[in-house]
């Protein structure tokens, strides 16, 4: 299922943007204003709204590590905020003077890129906030734009239908027609695929348009063997112009929103719809997943943003598991395994197993040999039923932890975060994992190998009670 938790209606004209950072909502309208919602209980922020735009604000997007805050407007500007108290960082106008519609920070930080309505694509230098590079499309405005999770290429998409892609010099490495009557928005997935290419690092990309089409498409590149653009699929559902979609931060769903006022949620995989939500009295113009914990945002020409939050039946990530304790098995310590004995009617062994110090990673471990041999259980019918508990046990464990949401699971041990932080580059990691990540002179991230801007790490709060709800719906 998924639920309405929230709907914030302070904008006073249409709502065209929406956007998360691990710990804030933002928003932006025709009412040319910035909102700031903190997500903790959606309230807005004190230094909220955010006001310098003359002309309507089109879009909003934060820098990976959530620092900061870049808007575009009408008025020929894209404008860097502090996230920290709403003050404005920096104002950069289109060297064009032409109507900016989308601005994205490339994934290490370093640059933002802004696309105009005369088809302008400017690359600035994040830091210094100075004009880095800059291109242009032949026809139509820019109105899309999305970086590569690695950083190395971002595309745009034009009102003339053409998905553009460049690499981080500004190079034109490929152009095509994408959708018929004009491109509206395109997202990356952050989760890498492989199409059996050996050398090339892929990701899917998700496009939308006039055409009332979401198309699927995978894109590749090395600097040894090239760039690869290759169609897909096409998600069905809307009966008019789609007008937003975004992948979730696992990869594992796309959501797009369209004139027909739906919003439809899709399981990536299988391309199967999951939810179809009809909620906004109006087109709906912008959606955004949460990057850490399960919540959709989506915007609308009525004015309004809804918040929704994903149960983890909805992602396949939570079934009820009979006999689970507090922690998972492997976790569990010698008394855990004392009580979980006695729950299977094995109260008499639990002597045998102190004696030999077995705690859950060991129990899982057991064999039929180390069940005779080192711990001496003699009776060959008490061996197979216990053998038979075991196996059980670890179907469960096998089952639960291929459930734990992605978002969960530490990138660089791949288990479940007891207290996350987040790095610079704006993932979320184990602490002591990333301690011992930076504490090694390596300076790159885990998961992008890209130069992280700082060593500082950040409790991830947000996340945390999030995991800690999630391992309650698995006690006994």
């Amino acid at each position: 299922m998924v639920k309405l938790i929230h709907t914030l209606a302070d904008h006073g004209d249409d709502v065209n943007c929406c956007a998360f950072s691990s710990s804030l909502l933002a928003t932006c309208s025709l009412d040319k204003t910035i909102r700031l919602y903190s997500l903790s209980d959606f309230t807005e922020v004190a230094y909220s709204p955010l006001k310098f735009h003359t002309y309507a604000v089109h879009c909003c997007c934060f820098s990976p590590s959530g620092q900061t805050l870049a808007s575009c407007s009408t008025d020929g500007t894209t404008v860097l905020w502090s996230t920290q108290n709403g003050q404005t960082l920096a104002v950069m106008a289109q060297p064009s003077g032409s109507p900016v519609r989308v601005c994205r920070f490339s994934p290490d930080s370093t640059c933002l890129v802004s696309g105009a309505a005369d088809g302008t694509v400017i690359l600035w230098n994040a830091q210094s906030y100075k004009l880095h590079r800059c291109g242009s499309v032949e026809d139509g405005s820019l109105v899309a734009c999305a970086f590569s999770p690695d950083g190395n290429l971002f595309v745009t998409g034009s009102s003339c239908g053409d998905l553009t892609v460049w690499d981080d010099k500004m190079r034109c490495l490929h152009n095509e027609k994408a959708h018929d009557l004009g491109m509206t928005c395109c997202d990356f997935s952050s989760q890498p695929v492989s199409d059996g290419e050996q050398g090339l690092q892929c990701f899917r990309l998700a496009s939308c348009g006039q055409d009332c089409q979401t198309k699927i498409w995978v894109v590749s590149f090395s600097h040894i063997l090239g760039f690869k653009l290759k169609y897909k699929s096409v998600l069905s559902g809307h009966s008019a112009p789609v007008l937003t979609c975004a992948f979730s931060h696992n990869g594992q769903m796309l959501v797009s929103g369209s004139v027909d006022k739906s919003v439809i949620v899709y399981d990536i995989n299988t391309e199967n719809i999951l939810h179809t939500l009809t909620q906004h009295t109006r087109y709906v113009t912008t959606c955004a997943f949460a990057p850490n914990i399960l919540l959709l945002a989506t915007g609308s020409m009525d004015k309004t943003v809804n918040i929704w939050q994903f149960d983890l039946e909805t992602l396949g990530q939570a079934r009820s598991t009979e006999g689970q304790l507090k922690q998972f098995a492997e976790d569990w310590s010698e008394d855990d395994v004392s009580t979980w004995l006695c729950a299977q009617d094995l109260k008499d062994l639990v002597g045998v197993f102190k004696m030999n110090n077995i705690d859950g990673r060991e129990l899982l471990n057991l064999t039929k040999e180390s069940l005779a041999d080192d711990l001496k259980i003699e009776s060959l019918g008490l061996r197979s039923k216990v053998l038979r508990k075991i196996e059980e046990l670890r179907t469960k464990v096998k089952t639960l932890s291929s459930e734990i949401p992605d978002e969960f699971i530490c990138p660089i041990t791949r288990e479940l975060m007891q207290d996350p932080v987040i790095a610079s580059d704006g993932y979320s990691y184990e602490k002591e994992a990333m301690e011992n990540w930076i504490s090694k002179k390596r300076r790159t991230s885990p998961m992008t190998n890209l130069v992280l801007p700082s060593a500082v790490l950040t409790p991830n709060r947000t996340l945390k009670m999030a995991i800690n709800r999630w391992l309650e719906t698995h006690q006994k």
